[in-house]
């Protein structure tokens, strides 16, 4: 199972999470790096609320729709609020 950490973008979709995911390339030719983002559609179950701009970690499923194809883990927060 893939998993990949992001930084919100959007909540404004009910039961959705966009994030943004930075990673860092070679370039072939002149062996520079350069940042390439890209943002993934995020199935949240139990419509957890997020701030813009904090870290989240999701990982990947069957097609839930067009766009959705992973699902976000339990965040810790959530996890110590229910024990």
């Amino acid at each position: 199972m893939r998993s990949k950490k992001g930084i919100v973008r959007s909540m404004k979709q009910e039961k959705t999470i966009v994030a943004t995911v930075h990673r860092y390339v070679n370039h072939p030719k002149y062996k520079k790096r350069y940042r390439v983002s890209k943002n993934f559609h995020i199935h949240n179950p139990e419509n957890t609320k997020f701030e813009i701009g904090d870290e989240i970690t999701f990982y990947e499923t069957s097609p839930i729709s067009k766009l959705k194809k992973w699902t976000l883990e339990k965040p810790k927060q959530a996890e110590k609020t229910n024990n």
